[in-house]
């Protein structure tokens, strides 16, 4: 009996004739750990197992999912949904009205409140109600530097909130006080509003970060680069509660926009740019200096003078009468910050109709000076817009 030929494979795991490879699929299987996902691949005559860990959520695979195709709007979001956070808001005795004003925009602000009191030397003894109950959450503080005497007692408090473990400090200051009369011009000058913003570039950082900083229609706009990396300075601005309550008037479609200085104007235009603009200056005529018309007609217009404050008024009213020497039907100015030292509000008279040159038929301000709110108060020209609203969305930041 003959031996059957017997041909040997040295490899004993490839056939001898090695068919076309098919692709190799990976399989997905999910392990008891509903965070770690084992994904085997067949790259080789063997199989691989690699694990992945999610550290994160599950990954929940679904078997036979449809693909979906990217579209346009996909990630868009949707602008009825309203996010809001709630704040804790503090405030002086000053901004007492501006506060109950704020919290009534919103449920999710709710007043929080400081005995303010003083020793029997002067000095502040002040006491932050239920410290303990603001733990975690979002704080603010609504400041008014009116004056020098009740900026030390302000910052005391200011300084103090961000480290009772807040999850985050706002101070909202609407009215920037200091800069507003200084001029550097020569050697030995100083530049308080370089104090004050250093001041507050060192409020203490809470549990959520560096103090965020409300300011609205800053009067020197180099100032903003006087605050340290330590705070974020946000400027708003009044500008908005202005066109509002123009488009209000009866004559809103005959308004125009004076600024009494070029200054006035770079700050403004380009919120105001869809009225028809008047920009005014000031020249020198020997040793007076007189306010005239630089670009732009007031004949028959309701001409509204816009700046970013008032002090003693002087600039506003000739910028007055030389728009009603112009033909102007109608005089009305607005400025964010009324500060009008030594009650020069006093000055500014109201038209009854006809006579622009006599008085204004509207005079806007905002209530960033507490004290000059309840100056004017029910008397014309004078109309307070308030803040409350723009400060309650720039909370919600």
């Amino acid at each position: 009996m003959s031996a059957l030929p017997i041909s040997i494979n040295p490899n004993p795991f490839t056939p001898k004739s090695t068919p076309t490879p098919k692709p190799y699929s990976p399989t997905i299987s999910i392990s008891q750990n509903p965070n770690r996902i084992r994904s085997k691949y067949r790259s080789s005559p063997t199989w691989t197992t690699v694990d992945y860990t999610c550290k994160i959520d599950p990954i929940h695979v679904v078997p036979n999912s449809p693909i979906v195709p990217m579209t346009s709007n996909m990630g868009a979001v949707d602008t009825n949904v309203k996010y809001s956070k709630k704040v804790c808001l503090f405030y002086c005795p000053e901004t007492k009205a501006l506060a109950d004003g704020i919290a009534a925009q919103s449920d999710s602000i709710e007043l929080r409140s400081i005995n303010w009191r003083t020793f029997e030397d002067g000095f502040p003894n002040l006491f932050i109600e239920n410290a303990h109950g603001i733990r975690g959450q979002h704080v603010a503080f609504l400041a008014s530097f009116s004056s020098p005497g009740v900026i030390f007692e302000q910052l005391s408090a200011i300084y103090a909130l961000p480290k009772l473990f807040v999850s985050s400090f706002t101070l909202v200051l609407p009215f920037f006080p200091t800069g507003t009369f200084e001029r550097m011009e020569a050697e030995g000058d100083i530049a308080t509003a370089f104090t004050l913003a250093r001041l507050l570039s060192s409020i203490p950082t809470s549990r959520g970060g560096p103090t965020s900083l409300v300011v609205f229609d800053i009067h020197a706009l180099q100032e903003r680069f006087y605050f340290g990396d330590s705070i974020l300075p946000c400027f708003e601005s009044g500008i908005p509660l202005l066109t509002k309550r123009l488009q209000q008037l009866p004559d809103s479609d005959n308004i125009s926009i004076a600024f009494p200085d070029d200054g006035a104007w770079k700050r403004f235009h380009k919120m105001l740019q869809h009225f028809p603009m008047i920009v005014c200056a000031k020249v020198r005529e020997g040793d007076q200096r007189i306010v005239r018309i630089k670009e732009g007609d007031p004949s028959g217009r309701h001409v509204v003078i816009v700046d970013d404050l008032v002090q003693s008024g002087g600039t506003l009213i000739e910028c007055q009468k030389v728009l009603a020497a112009h033909g102007s039907s109608k005089i009305s100015a607005y400025v964010t910050h009324g500060i009008f030292p030594n009650r020069s509000w006093e000055r500014f008279k109201h038209d009854n109709g006809g006579t622009p040159g006599d008085g204004f038929a509207y005079f806007w301000i905002t209530d960033s000076c507490p004290s000059t709110v309840k100056d004017v108060k029910d008397k014309r020209p004078f109309e307070v817009l308030s803040l409350a609203g723009l400060i309650a969305a720039a909370l919600q930041i």
